[in-house]
């Protein structure tokens, strides 16, 4: 038997840096704000607590935290995505401090924060372990780490499999949705966790239409961006098939327009 390829998690970070970087995730995460704020109220967010955003994207967490009076520290590893959030805390008068840092090495001392937040961005380290351990140390024992995490078995996590047939994935990566999976939670976090809650709920993507979905999606999201680039022009229809086909099936039925739910995983782990 062969022995196990050792992942390159240098090459694999830098790859889907790349991606987040390219098309303008901004446009879609705009529309998830909701999700930011269920996150901020499912974690009891307090006035004057210390709060990591991580992996941030253009902010939602960020700015759902200081629209309650937290002192908000927001990173990820594109310094775009952070002026972009950057633009929306100023729209508001929201004091929030910027910081570009990577998610596996967090450069904050230990217990520096009451809550660590993350919406759909830490999920996507390439090296999950190291990440979860990241936000443990930073967090505060009795602080909380509030998490939303796309599932396998709902739309986006679908949607990461489709790609993935077409685009397949580096040899030994773990995929993103694992961390929607509550076991996979309670083996990242183990011991440093005292109690980990987990609620699923739907986020309804709402769009004119399958082609208006994958038109954006093409255009602005970054795996799915890459993902055509990356195709012939054969393939790339191919993959324009099986989207249109997945999106179709879970569109709500008798809906005029596109509104498709997705599970997500609401978490809230307390720092033991």
């Amino acid at each position: 038997m062969n022995a196990a390829v050792p992942i390159d998690f240098t090459a694999l970070k830098n790859r889907q840096q790349q991606a987040w970087a390219s098309g303008d995730y901004a446009v879609i995460g705009t529309t998830l704000q909701l999700v930011g704020e269920l996150l901020a109220e499912a974690c009891d967010l307090h006035c004057d607590e210390n709060v990591l955003d991580v992996a941030a994207g253009n902010g939602n967490a960020t700015l759902a935290a200081a629209r309650r009076g937290c002192k908000v520290t927001s990173t990820d590893y594109v310094p775009a995505l952070l002026e972009r959030g950057a633009e929306r805390a100023r729209a508001e008068s929201l004091h929030v401090e910027f910081q570009t840092a990577d998610a596996e090495a967090l450069p904050f001392k230990d217990a520096s924060f009451d809550c660590v937040l993350s919406t759909f961005g830490v999920m996507f380290s390439p090296d999950q372990s190291r990440a979860a351990a990241e936000l443990a140390r930073v967090c505060r024992p009795g602080g909380r780490i509030g998490l939303a995490n796309w599932t396998p078995a709902g739309f986006i996590g679908q949607l990461f499999k489709t790609l993935g047939r077409h685009v397949p994935p580096p040899v030994g990566a773990q995929s993103p949705s694992l961390w929607g999976v509550e076991t996979h939670l309670a083996q990242l976090f183990g011991t440093q966790a005292a109690t980990i809650a987990v609620t699923p709920r739907l986020f309804t993507f709402r769009y004119r239409s399958a082609a208006h979905f994958i038109e954006v999606f093409r255009k602005w999201y970054g795996p799915t961006h890459k993902a055509f680039a990356s195709l012939p022009e054969s393939q790339a229809a191919a993959l324009e098939t099986d989207l249109t086909e997945l999106l179709n099936k879970a569109n709500r039925p008798g809906c005029a327009s596109l509104a498709v739910p997705s599970e997500y995983l609401e978490v809230v782990v307390v720092r033991r």
